[in-house]
This record gives C-alpha cells, sequence and structure tokens, in this order.
C-alpha cells in the first residue's frame, strides 16, 4: 500500500519538477506627437463705431481714419466687465476693437463697448 501511494505522489509531482517555465516580458512605449505652437498677434483699435453689421462687419473711424473689421462667427461684443453685450451695436459708441491680421485680412477677436 506504501508503494502505491509513494508511486502515486511521484506522479503527481514529477510534471512539475520536469515543467519548462518561461518569462514573458512586455515593453510598453509611448510616442509623443511633436507640438507645434502657432502664435497670433492680437492688436486693438480704440475709436467710434460708424457701421455695424451683425456678424458680418464693423467700421470703427479711430485716429488713422475709418477702420473695417470682418465679425468672424467666433467674435465677442462684451462691455468693460467682460459681459456679453445682447444688444445691437448703435453709431457713435465708443469700443475697442481687438483683432489679428493687417490690411484687408483683419478678423475680429473680441471688441469691448465703453460703458457711459
Amino acid at each position: 500500500m506504501k508503494k502505491i501511494i509513494i508511486a502515486l505522489v511521484c506522479a503527481l509531482v514529477a510534471p512539475l519538477a520536469f515543467a519548462q517555465t518561461s518569462t514573458t516580458t512586455t515593453e510598453q512605449t509611448k510616442t509623443t506627437e511633436p507640438t507645434t505652437t502657432t502664435q497670433t498677434t492680437t492688436t486693438y483699435t480704440a475709436g467710434t463705431v460708424t457701421t455695424y453689421e451683425p456678424s458680418k462687419t464693423i467700421v470703427v473711424k479711430s485716429d488713422e481714419g475709418p477702420v473695417s473689421f470682418a465679425l468672424g462667427t467666433a467674435a465677442r461684443i462684451v462691455n468693460g466687465a467682460g459681459h456679453v453685450v445682447k444688444s445691437a451695436l448703435k453709431p457713435g459708441q465708443r469700443v475697442h476693437v481687438y483683432y489679428t491680421g493687417a490690411g484687408e485680412t483683419r478678423v475680429v477677436d473680441h471688441v469691448v463697448v465703453d460703458e457711459d
């Protein structure tokens, strides 16, 4: 009986003793996209509104004379506190127009309306 038990134990342990072990190594690589930086210069002009077409153009009379700006869809019109102005601009209102570009390619970033 002892021989049978020993034979069974050896039969169960033998596969474990002669089992081949392997090591798996996983390596993670992280690739990053190079970042590109685009620098835009924002300029402003102060003056009074002469013509205003919502979402299209604004013409401001400044020290340099009348200056026309394109109003893009992202252009914001705000008051001095930064709150959005919902009413249309009227001729004669004092404004500061912040824009990018030059010449015919001036595009408004935002307009700050001076409070009376």
